[in-house]
């Protein structure tokens, strides 16, 4: 079916304003449902400054996510018949609240006891088989590709045969048209958590008719924060001097305004050491105390390694009122699961997202790695109005400078 034209002009390029926007979300399961929060507060701020028509994909020039991240981003990215995009982010939790209890069914008896499901894992494949999941992302996304979503989206995943990432980019597709894939099938992809879901296989033809496999799993595990692999897509992008970027310069973080927004971790729980580390053999790497040490490791390790890195730089570029980073590192049990989808649970996370809210902005201590409160005493809530005035501003200013939209300020 053709999609109607919408009333409201897409986001005019960076080239008609004074900054290029990002807006990038990680990975984490049903943890996403903490972002899913933060997002649904920005919207409604800027929907309180531009109307109630008023989505997250009409302010962002880049929007990623990994994993659950990826799922989110499509699911705001993607239009519908109206070429408007497919959810609100007030839709996002409760998305999550009706599905991921059947993405991750919790069964009780003894083939859902701890020695059961290790055993699976280890003799008879990923803890859940996908199939709800895989079901109900084709059935909102449908056919849609990646070079329909109304703004650039960049969900990254990992090529389990080449052994290397796969950068899903909108940016990408004129010279690699094989990324042109559905975004059910990127979303699948990128939410591949090695021992809780299968990898994916799919054949995408490019438009030229060649065929491309690929063999993914999660992009968390080169990616699970893609703030950095957005920045660097974009990146590419003013150094082949794509007129949508022009005038800017490769390093000029100064024109990013980024907002980060994490999942949530058990950093402050503390709940593993060396003593016990150097004891561990295979199986206690992929299960202890609840949780998966191996993966644990890698997913969280990635995503502060981009945070440390952002933090130092706009911090030295005197540019860091631009970056913001809203995550929670005081999970603790099961709150840092990425698949514990009882109700009980799901209504946690959502509370978490509610508080984290109201929590100070901070920063990651680049010499101990926690996040510490700004002095300046800023809620995460008050930074996001401000951001949410800076993107309109921002969006006017392009209207009015472009010559493709009707002057409407």
């Amino acid at each position: 079916m053709e999609r109607a034209k919408s009333s409201i002009e897409q986001i005019q390029p960076p080239t008609y304003g004074n900054l290029v926007t990002i807006l990038s979300i990680d990975g984490g399961g049903i943890r996403g449902i903490i972002p899913a929060t933060i997002i649904d507060f920005l919207e409604s701020q800027l929907q309180e400054l531009d109307g109630p028509d008023a989505r997250l994909a009409d302010y962002f020039d880049v929007i990623s996510g990994t994993s659950t991240g990826g799922l989110v981003t499509a699911m705001i990215t993607a239009p519908d018949n109206n070429n408007r995009p497919l959810f609100a982010a007030k839709d996002i939790k409760p998305f999550y609240m009706d599905h991921s209890p059947k993405i991750f069914p919790q069964h009780s008896g003894l083939g859902g006891t701890i020695l059961a499901k290790v055993v699976k894992s280890l003799l008879g494949g990923p803890k859940y088989d996908g199939k709800y999941l895989h079901g109900v992302v084709r059935e909102k996304l449908g056919d849609i590709r990646l070079h329909e979503t109304l703004t650039n989206v960049v969900i990254p995943t990992f090529d389990i045969k080449s052994l290397q990432p796969i950068i899903f980019s909108s940016y990408q597709i004129k010279n690699s048209p094989s990324l042109d894939a559905k975004l059910s099938d990127i979303c699948i992809s990128t939410s591949a958590a090695p021992t809780y879901l299968p990898a994916h296989n799919f054949n995408n033809q490019d438009s030229n008719g060649k065929v491309h496999e690929f063999n993914l799993i999660d992009g968390g595990v080169c990616a699970n924060n893609p703030t950095l692999v957005a920045m660097n897509e974009v990146t590419k992008q003013i150094i082949k001097q794509n007129s949508d970027l022009f005038p800017i310069k490769p390093l000029e973080y100064g024109r990013f305004l980024i907002i980060s927004i994490g999942t949530g971790t058990a950093k402050n729980e503390e709940k593993f050491n060396a003593q016990m580390a150097a004891k561990w053999g295979l199986l206690d790497w992929l299960t202890q105390s609840g949780s998966t040490p191996l993966i644990d490791v890698f997913t969280q390790s990635s995503a502060d390694m981009v945070d440390f890195h952002l933090s130092a730089v706009t911090q030295a570029l005197h540019s860091q009122d631009n970056y913001l980073r809203i995550q929670d590192d005081t999970l603790t049990g099961t709150d840092s699961s990425v698949d514990i989808a009882t109700k009980e649970n799901l209504e946690k996370l959502s509370q978490i997202g509610e508080k984290l809210l109201k929590k100070p902005v901070s920063r990651v201590n680049l010499e101990n790695g926690l996040f510490e409160p700004l002095k300046n005493r800023e809620t995460n809530e008050d930074a996001l109005k401000r951001f949410a005035k800076i993107l309109s501003q921002e969006r006017r200013l392009r209207e009015m400078k472009s010559p493709h939209t009707k002057k409407s300020f």
